[in-house]
């Protein structure tokens, strides 16, 4: 059956390094947001509103086509943050109109640990966004952990 996979963590946890390798496996592709809104949307986004006006019309032009790739039993690992009960909410009519399984993987690190990561990967200038101390402590502000009624299979990373 084809699955799901989710991703939560904050900014620099190592949700794109787990999704890399969960991609790997057979009849699994990997679908990421940064790229596509990186591509999309070229020196627009700067600020967490500019993340909120343009996020939610991604996930509408996404929703169906991805729902259409799990019925056709390939497996998807969606490199999207999955921090908020909404985005999450929207995953699920993903994998349900996909007729699809999923997986809820939590990756959870100490901040001193992200802080170190965010800075490497900041150096390396190979991320689509550079993230300051200001837009961290902001997005993190708005992270949502997953609770159990919400319903998912969670796998915990840390």
């Amino acid at each position: 059956m084809a699955t799901l996979f989710m991703l939560c963590g904050r900014i620099a946890a190592g949700k794109s390094t787990l999704a890399a390798r969960l991609a790997q496996r057979p009849a699994t592709i990997l679908v990421a947001q940064d790229r596509f809104m990186a591509s999309l949307w070229p020196d627009e986004i700067r600020n967490i509103e500019d993340y909120a006006r343009v996020s939610p019309r991604l996930r509408e032009a996404m929703g169906d086509h991805l729902a259409a790739i799990l019925r056709a039993d390939l497996s998807i690992v969606l490199d999207w943050p999955a921090n908020t009960r909404l985005v999450r909410a929207w995953m699920r009519t993903v994998f349900e109109g996909g007729d699809a399984d999923h997986e809820l993987h939590v990756v959870d690190i100490d901040d001193g640990e992200r802080r170190a990561r965010l800075a490497l990967r900041n150096a390396s200038g190979q991320h689509e966004y550079q993230v300051d101390d200001a837009t961290l402590a902001l997005f993190d502000r708005h992270f949502e952990p997953p609770e159990p009624s919400e319903g998912f299979r969670i796998i915990r990373h840390g």
